[in-house]
């Protein structure tokens, strides 16, 4: 190999090599601080592309999460007072039952057609409270607006509604309508017919109460079938992210290894491109 000042090709070669070094040395210093083996469209297309679908793809279903749990809290809002609810018609419907024995006396059975009245306010009540979100399923809603809807999935045509009860209009029927001017004509068993107004308030009642029974029922299975989609939707999210990782994420342990290797190799890089650069100096050497 000839001698040269002005070419040292050693020195060169020993220079492509450490750069190279380094370069490799920046992708695992890289991967091991970001965590990822694909963290750019640079390092591998076809594996960024994919993993970006995917990451929308949880962002949707990110979205679909959070309409079930509004879902889910409106119907749970409405079962509770829909529970409560029933609860007070049967207490209604075993006073009415008492006040019809013919027995009692006219102050206690107008004692209890008051006890019907308070029990109707309390129902009131809980029905225009049974809110969430400016949604009440429990009321009456001649629009058709007071329902609720749920995505099921990514696919926004596949949804899960949720129908208005109307338990309001039914407990107008039973023991007549509430609000700003009650109708409590149907408890008023003060009269000489008390008996036979509890009798037939204790019917209504009845009815009142296994029409409340039916729509718990409708509430309680939307409720499960929302738990149940939150769950698989939960799962698929976990799903989705786990082939993210599988595509993108680094094997830190095989990373960490491959830098050591990388800074033992850079150091002698360094020192081989010393001693190239040191050859010239030898041609001093043959002029003294």
């Amino acid at each position: 190999m000839s001698l040269s000042v002005n070419t040292n090709n050693g020195a060169m070669a020993a220079l492509q090599s450490l750069n190279a070094t380094a370069k490799a040395l920046s992708t695992t210093s890289n991967r091991i601080t970001t965590g990822l083996n694909v963290s750019s469209t640079k390092d591998d297309s076809a594996k960024y592309t994919t993993a970006q679908k995917l990451r929308g793809d949880l962002g949707s279903l990110s979205a679909v999460t959070s309409s079930l749990g509004r879902a889910k809290s409106t119907v749970d809002v409405a079962v509770t007072g829909a529970e409560q609810v029933s609860d007070l018609v049967n207490q209604m419907k075993a006073k009415a039952t008492e006040a019809s024995d013919t027995g009692i006396d006219v102050k206690s059975r107008t004692a209890i057609g008051s006890d019907l009245v308070a029990l109707k306010k309390q129902i009131n009540s809980i029905v225009q409270s049974s809110d969430f979100n400016g949604t009440n399923l429990l009321k009456t809603d001649a629009a058709s607006t007071g329902k609720v809807s749920a995505l099921l999935s990514t696919d926004t045509t596949q949804t899960l509604d949720v129908a208005n009860i109307d338990l309001e209009s039914g407990a107008t029927t039973a023991f007549g309508a509430s609000g700003a001017t009650p109708d409590d004509t149907k408890l008023d068993l003060s009269g000489a017919t008390g008996a036979a107004t509890a009798a037939t308030l204790a019917t209504a009642l009845g009815a009142y109460s296994d029409s409340i029974a039916t729509k718990l029922s409708t509430l309680g299975s939307a409720s499960r079938q929302i738990d149940g989609q939150t769950s698989f939707v939960s799962k698929l999210s976990d799903a989705i992210d786990s082939g993210i990782g599988n595509l993108v994420d680094a094997d830190l342990a095989k990373e960490s290894a491959k830098l050591q290797a990388l800074q033992v190799k850079q150091q002698l890089g360094v020192q081989a491109l010393s001693i190239a650069n040191q050859a010239p100096q030898t041609i001093t050497s043959l002029f003294r």
